[in-house]
């Protein structure tokens, strides 16, 4: 990260040797967890708020017990499996798109060469093509073989010709010799003593990369730049891709700016401006990001409404009076697969069932609590409809103790130093400040972890400070 705060100091250097004093006082390290648990809407009264987690009303608790963490991630991505998707939207048939479109989509196809690579014997470097045992005599003109241009003539054994790179090496030549290598005198061509020449040198031989119908790639590889370039070398023009689930964003609260200085108890919306982009990066179409009113029939006619295949809706999942999803969801005669999770902040999290092609993700309104539910629910719902594997796991050591809540996993911002994983301190439900300079979540366990112990570890999708364990 490169933001600096006014008095010059780098940021994340700042959450950097607060994890190291944290690692060094335990008892704060777990008074500030134990506030932090303090914070979140399912241990306080009041609504699933806004962006800003401000209280509100009493409601009643809930009834049905919460889904333990690893549950419901495993819940949200069977999810899409069990209904049968829309014939419209993601029935399964790849959607061709040219390269310059396809870059961050999923392949619905394997990637198979079309033709071979190279798909002719090539020159590696510029200099001479040989044949045969040197000295070499060379053409009385100057000629050259060049990319590009048509197969030369057949070259007799003991003569040379002038190549370039990437140019078809002529039939009969047997090495290629470096211009550096090489001296040309009198119309014969020498190799310097101390680089002799060896059979096949610096020729790609044809098909030495891939065989024209090799597996280049496997179905569900998410494209990038790298993979673009490999594709238009095995002869593609455009490329099969799954079809990107749309998202509706429905942030409600009465109490959220657009814009300005929080005043007269309104607070900024922190949750517009970060989740169509964070959906997007999850290989999802964000359609609108639409602002409600706590009002039920605002919400209902948005949620009956919505063209989306996903909803993803900002607060009011708790059991306050001003808390309409539940409601909504009665309403819709929806299924509600996830009811709740154990997990710490985002405890009021939801996931529906709306129709068999349409579901619905609910987010507690505070921003790290909602950032949890993202993580929790929506991302693995978006990995099946997109089509994408599942990560690998990659457990980190935590560089101090993290305390834990007593019966639910709790979800901690980090930075990777030196392979380890150090906590950050801002963790409450309602801050950013920590997830801002984070490389990732660490999940840890109901009960907490002690200093050392590997723990998982959730990606952020634009981290790639931690690569896993090296071989």
């Amino acid at each position: 990260m490169t933001n600096r705060d006014p008095r010059g100091g780098d940021a994340l250097d700042r959450e950097f040797d607060e994890a190291l004093a944290l690692a060094k006082d335990p008892a704060s390290q777990g008074r500030t967890a134990q506030d932090s648990a303090s914070q979140d809407p399912a241990q306080r009264p009041g609504r699933s708020s806004g962006a800003s987690g401000a209280p509100g009303p009493r409601g009643p608790h809930r009834h049905r017990p919460a889904t333990p963490w690893p549950d419901a991630r495993a819940i949200a991505a069977r999810a899409p499996r069990t209904s049968r998707p829309s014939p419209t939207t993601l029935d399964g048939t790849p959607v061709a798109r040219p390269l310059p479109e396809a870059l961050g989509h999923v392949l619905a196809a394997p990637l198979t060469a079309l033709t071979d690579l190279p798909s002719f014997d090539t020159s590696a470097m510029d200099g001479w093509a040989l044949a045969g045992p040197g000295p070499w005599r060379l053409p009385a003109a100057d000629q050259s073989v060049l990319a590009g241009h048509a197969e030369a003539d057949p070259l007799p054994d003991g003569h040379a010709i002038r190549i370039a790179t990437g140019a078809r090496v002529p039939p009969g030549a047997t090495a290629v010799l470096r211009t550096e290598h090489g001296a040309a005198t009198g119309g014969w061509l020498y190799a310097a003593p101390a680089h002799p020449v060896s059979p096949g040198q610096d020729i790609r031989p044809r098909g030495q990369e891939c065989r024209s119908g090799d597996l280049l790639l496997p179905a569900g590889a998410v494209i990038t730049p790298v993979i673009l370039g490999l594709a238009a070398a095995a002869g593609y023009d455009e490329l099969p891709t799954m079809a990107r689930p749309r998202v509706e964003i429905l942030v409600l609260g009465d109490e959220l700016l657009r814009q300005g200085l929080p005043h007269d108890g309104r607070i900024r919306d922190a949750l517009g401006p970060m989740l169509a982009p964070w959906l997007r990066a999850l290989g999802a179409e964000p359609l609108a990001t639409r602002r409600l009113a706590d009002d039920a029939e605002a919400l209902y006619a948005a949620v009956a409404e919505s063209p989306a295949d996903v909803v993803l809706t900002t607060g009011g999942t708790a059991a306050g009076p001003v808390d309409h999803v539940h409601p909504t969801l009665r309403r819709l005669d929806a299924e509600l697969l996830v009811d709740g999770v154990a997990v710490r902040p985002g405890h009021p999290m939801l996931l529906a069932r709306l129709a068999p092609h349409k579901h619905l993700v609910g987010l507690p309104g505070n921003p790290l609590a909602a950032v949890s539910g993202l993580l929790t629910l929506a991302e693995p719902l978006l990995r099946t409809l997109t089509g994408r594997p599942a990560p690998a796991p990659c457990p980190a050591p935590l560089a101090a103790a993290v305390h834990g809540h007593p019966r639910d996993t709790r979800l901690v911002p980090v930075v990777f130093r030196e392979d380890e994983a150090f906590p950050l301190r801002f963790n409450g439900p309602a801050m950013l400040r920590g997830v801002a300079v984070a490389d990732g979540l660490a999940v840890i366990p109901p009960g907490g972890a002690e200093r050392g112990t590997e723990v998982e570890m959730l990606d952020l999708p634009w981290s790639t400070a931690w690569p896993g364990p090296q071989e």
